[in-house]
């Protein structure tokens, strides 16, 4: 039986080490991948993640259960990600791991494969671009597979604001891969 994370969050609060070292081994591979493509730099992604959980353990005592765990953790792991970001004051974007989601077929051919990669690269270098909240929402959305009152949430901000972060981004990111790779936005958008 799967214990919540809600349950292990008030264990944690009394002191249960067990409970949160569940908490950490359920959680630790979604907040560092998160952090990587906040970041773009899986060291100091490495680093904030273990912030991250001494700021949960720290903070234990302060969750209210309901259920939003996720949006929690998250939301201290995205703070986490622009104090690294304004301490540093460049904004770089990773390179994707894009291959685990896009992977070729046996039956894909290297031109086919290359110009795959260029395209990938187009795209990472477009969402690079991205200001900041703008980067964190379309992260959120397309890598965490959060919605939008989640995302709303992690941000602190409403549903109508990420909506609108999201509008723009797309906007963005259309109008950059179609001067980048020379299409009209009507393609892009295949």
């Amino acid at each position: 039986m799967t214990v919540d994370d809600d349950t292990l969050m008030q264990r944690t609060a009394s002191g249960d080490e067990e409970a949160f070292r569940l908490l950490v081994s359920r959680w630790e591979q979604p907040v560092y991948g998160f952090l990587v493509h906040m970041l773009g730099a899986p060291e100091e992604a490495q680093d904030l993640a273990q912030d991250t959980f001494l700021k949960v353990y720290d903070q234990a005592h302060r969750y209210r259960p309901g259920g939003r765990f996720r949006s929690w953790l998250l939301r201290i792991a995205g703070n986490n990600a622009r104090s690294a970001l304004r301490r540093r004051k460049i904004l770089r974007w990773v390179n994707f791991d894009l291959a685990s989601h896009d992977q070729a077929s046996p039956g894909d051919d290297p031109a086919r494969r290359l110009e795959r990669s260029e395209a990938q690269q187009r795209v990472r270098a477009a969402v690079a671009a991205l200001p900041e909240r703008q980067r964190q929402a379309v992260v959120l959305q397309r890598f965490q597979e959060c919605r939008y009152a989640e995302i709303a949430e992690i941000m602190g901000t409403s549903v109508p604001a990420v909506e609108s972060l999201l509008q723009r981004a797309t906007v963005a990111l259309k109008a950059a891969l179609s001067r980048d790779l020379g299409m009209t936005e009507m393609e892009v958008e295949k």
